[in-house]
């Protein structure tokens, strides 16, 4: 009995010092100042954490419900960052106040806010996630809005992701759409950088996607001279390595496609060729000092790499990216990577928000996988974040800077 009182005592004080840390965080911390030219992330770097989260409910929810072992993982996940999404709004003034209230918390925490612009007309090609601006004119007004609710405050920006990878070239859209996504994608990093102390990163995909020459003309054509890098694995779960290989590889193929006259993307090495080839080709074509664009790596749910339907099980499309079971968080958000083109491993995805009604290519509406049907796009899913947070690789602890 004493045993029980006591994990009832230190839940409850896990739980609380999520949901009620902002009492003993210094009163408004001193705006961060704009970055220099190049708006890199310092490595001591500490991102926001939201407080009231729905990780940080979910502990209490659990809590009450006399599960303490699920509440304590609830509020040690509630204590880490996890980027906020803007999707849009009906009046721009309302992402304007929106994003100024997120400086403001952050700054009462001494934190950096990262933040996930999503409202590019046709996102996600009309799929799970449908919705967006309805027009450039319209996106670019939003966008305005968002730069003058960030003002001279440091915040990372997840510009759009599917906005490259999936753009409409890759889903059946014209040429005409094509263009137009590409100059929505490269006017609004162009107008967060120079409107606003934003550090702007770009769609990238992963790494068991488009391939790096693709991916990297992808890039240059939707501006990624005007933004700090590239953002890789947004709601997906490749491993931390292979990212990182993808990314420093699609690195050096934007700047070897800029700086060598007629050269394609189908002359880079890319993630498919054997690692020593692409190795040596990239020696061959990319100078050691050549200045590179950085990435960062969603880690949210990463930590035992993608799923394999088990041996044995068919589905007419397994649909591996969309609610995989038996998947666990990954890399704990940080500055300080140890990779000098990594800028920060983030969770963007929310850790136990659904990726849509999977039905794996069945007729539905169960996923056959749960046999039940999955939660909508962004629905929150208890029994996803339990799982998460149990199969946590490394294991979940408490962060230490829930402020910073």
């Amino acid at each position: 009995m004493r045993s029980t009182r006591i994990a009832k005592g230190l839940t409850a004080a896990a739980a609380a010092v999520v949901l009620c840390a902002t009492a003993t965080a210094t009163a408004d911390a001193t705006p961060a100042p704009r970055p220099g030219p190049d708006r890199g992330l310092p490595s001591g770097s500490h991102f926001y954490v939201d407080l009231h989260s729905r990780a940080a409910q979910q502990a209490v929810t659990d809590l009450k419900a006399g599960d303490y072992k699920d509440a304590t993982a609830m509020a040690e996940l509630a204590s880490w960052p996890v980027a906020q999404w803007f999707n849009g709004t009906a009046d721009p003034a309302d992402t304007t106040a929106a994003m100024a209230q997120l400086q403001q918390k952050a700054a009462r925490q001494g934190q950096t806010p990262v933040a996930v612009a999503y409202n590019v007309p046709g996102r996600d090609c009309s799929q799970y996630s449908a919705g967006g601006a309805a027009n450039s004119t319209e996106y670019a007004a939003w966008i305005d809005a968002l730069a003058k609710g960030i003002g001279s405050h440091r915040t990372v920006v997840v510009l759009e992701p599917d906005g490259l990878a999936l753009s409409p070239a890759y889903c059946g859209g014209t040429a005409e759409q094509q263009t137009q996504r590409l100059a929505e994608i490269s006017g609004a990093a162009k107008e967060l950088e120079q409107r606003s102390a934003a550090t702007v990163y770009l769609d990238a995909g992963h790494s068991a996607w488009q391939n790096t020459g693709t991916m990297a003309q992808l890039l240059i054509d939707g501006g990624i001279a005007d933004a700090r890098g590239f953002f890789l694995n947004v709601s997906n779960y490749q491993t931390d390595s292979d990212l990182v290989r993808y990314g420093t590889q699609v690195a050096k193929c934007v700047w070897y496609l800029g700086h060598t006259p007629g050269a394609t993307s189908a002359d880079c090495a890319n993630q498919y060729w054997p690692a020593a080839d692409a190795d040596a080709w990239y020696t061959a074509h990319v100078p050691a000092d050549a200045d590179l664009p950085h990435f960062v790596i969603d880690s949210s749910r990463n930590g035992l790499g993608p799923w394999t339907p088990a041996a044995g099980t068919s589905y007419p499309d397994a649909q591996t990216w969309c609610n995989p079971p038996g998947r666990g968080v990954g890399t704990r958000p940080t500055a300080n990577t140890g990779t000098p083109l990594l800028d920060a491993f983030l969770w963007v995805k929310v850790p136990g928000e659904s990726d849509g009604t999977c039905t794996r290519g069945t007729a539905g509406p169960a996923d056959p996988v749960y046999g039940s049907v999955d939660p909508v796009a962004g629905g929150w899913w208890p029994d996803q974040v339990h799982g998460l947070a149990a199969n946590a690789s490394p294991k979940l602890t408490f962060n230490t800077h829930v402020i910073g």
